[in-house]
């Protein structure tokens, strides 16, 4: 009866604020916005949300889908107006969820509303992603939108203080990214999303862009270990700083298909030699002259080459990278032959140079799916 008491007139206030909400469309609640402060450094509510659709329509674009570019504009538009509604008011939890029914009174159809509704996920560890492609686009942009302009005015998180959840929206756009597969490169993104802040954040993005990366991969790496990956598999993997994050679980799944292999460690050693060779001779071209190749060994290295490299990179480019790695892997011998029997740094320049850019071509061609000297 005690909560009864309690729970009836709650209820009433809410079917109350529900039918006055209702008198007002989304739309007519946009110029609202202009009247909530966001941040003292990066303006509006209004403003915020100007970058927001900004975001949304470049995002939408590098996904090549110009309905989608409409659609995601729309929702970006009223994705917050709920805030501005007597229910979300009075039950602050219930943002974006009041803004999808009010979306579907207001005739905008289930992928607007849903996307208003969704924008927000993932809300918490294990929470569902947005329902569909413009919920995904809006919620990328909701969360870039933040990431770029807290970074970009120097409020980073620092130890175990992160007032604005930054590293669980990092999480959410990496979830995001990688579990849909977004045909979206990281850099890309990063870089469209700073596009609108205008003088608000310093105009060189570049180290803005880096630093953000950096942040992603530590939060992406972290994730990963979690899941059970060991630090050697993910640090192979992230050094590359794939783009496509989608990708990243099938290099994994290779790196780790090729740990497994009798071939992998003498590979994996071979890999950081020459890795340490190149950088002491620096700018070397990946360029071979046949004529110049003198040693058994270096000849047949570079026939091996000429054979397993061309199929390994078409492997690779098909997306198959376990494949690609284990086609590599037949290399082991005619390297290990190489080091044995060659004299890599020879006093004649030319000599030198065109046993350089072999190896250079070597470390290019397995390094494509994942930096393997890490797994030496």
């Amino acid at each position: 009866g005690g909560n009864e008491r309690v729970v009836r007139p709650r209820l009433a206030d809410a079917k109350f604020f529900f039918d006055q909400d209702r008198k007002k469309t989304l739309a007519s609640r946009v110029d609202g916005l202009a009247k909530v402060v966001y941040h003292n450094k990066l303006g509006t509510q209004g403003e915020r949300i100007a970058r927001v659709r900004a975001i949304a329509r470049a995002v939408a674009t590098q996904l090549g889908d110009a309905h989608l570019v409409a659609q995601a504009d729309q929702a970006a538009q009223l994705a917050k107006t709920d805030l501005l509604t007597d229910m979300v008011g009075e039950f602050p939890e219930l943002q974006g969820i009041m803004g999808g029914y009010y979306a579907r009174h207001d005739g905008l159809g289930d992928d607007i509303a849903h996307a208003i509704e969704d924008h927000y996920k993932p809300r918490f560890a294990g929470d569902t992603l947005p329902r569909n492609t413009v919920g995904l686009v809006v919620a990328l942009a909701d969360k870039l939108e933040t990431l770029v302009g807290m970074f970009g005015i120097g409020n980073l998180p620092t130890g175990d203080k992160d007032p604005f959840a930054l590293r669980r929206h990092a999480l959410g756009v990496i979830r995001m990214l990688a579990e849909k597969d977004l045909a979206l490169d990281l850099a890309a993104l990063l870089r469209a999303a700073a596009e609108p802040f205008g003088n608000l954040i310093a105009s060189d993005r570049a180290p803005l862009v880096d630093t953000l990366q950096d942040f992603f991969f530590d939060r992406l790496a972290a994730s990963l270990r979690e899941q059970g990956y060991s630090a050697q598999e993910v640090d192979a993997v992230l050094a590359l700083r794939p783009q496509r994050l989608g990708e990243v679980a099938k290099r994994l799944a290779a790196v780790r298909a090729f740990a497994g292999l009798p071939e992998a460690p003498a590979l994996a050693a071979a890999n950081k030699r020459i890795g340490n060779i190149l950088k002491k001779a620096q700018d070397v071209d990946a360029h071979v002259s046949p004529v110049l190749l003198q040693e058994a060994a270096e000849k047949a290295l570079f026939a091996a080459m000429q054979e397993i490299a061309p199929q390994a990179n078409t492997q690779f480019d098909l997306g198959n990278y376990t494949a690609s790695l284990k086609t590599l892997a037949v290399l082991r011998a005619p390297v290990d032959a190489f080091f044995d029997d060659v004299m890599v740094n020879a006093e004649q320049l030319d000599l030198r140079l065109n046993r350089l850019g072999l190896l250079k071509s070597l470390h290019d061609a397995m390094n494509r799916v994942a930096d393997l000297s890490r797994l030496a």
